[in-house]
């Protein structure tokens, strides 16, 4: 799949309502909010173990691959239920945490 494909499955996820599932080769199963996309990144902001902090990062596109989580639904109260979202597979250990 091109980067243009991939940018132009993640787009629809861009939405601070919705969460994605995002696979690192260290950690899975973590929820992640689509910030934005370009040609070459991807941005996230991803959840912590800390409350009310995320940790935002920008993925390249070359090493994520777009499929679909079919263990989650989609959250928006305003839109129709989807018993899918978003599933973000990137080919690298998840960047540390900075507090």
């Amino acid at each position: 799949m091109t980067n243009h494909e991939k940018r132009k499955k993640i787009i629809p996820w861009i939405d601070p309502e919705e969460r994605v599932t995002v696979h690192f080769l260290d950690e899975k199963d973590l929820n992640a909010e689509v910030t934005g996309t370009t040609e070459e990144l991807v941005d996230l902001s991803i959840e912590t173990k800390a409350p009310h902090i995320t940790q935002r990062i920008s993925v390249p596109l070359r090493i994520t691959e777009v499929s679909e989580d079919l263990g989650h639904y989609t959250r928006d109260p305003e839109r129709p239920l989807k018993h899918r979202r978003l599933m973000l597979i990137v080919d690298e250990k998840r960047p540390p945490v900075i507090y």
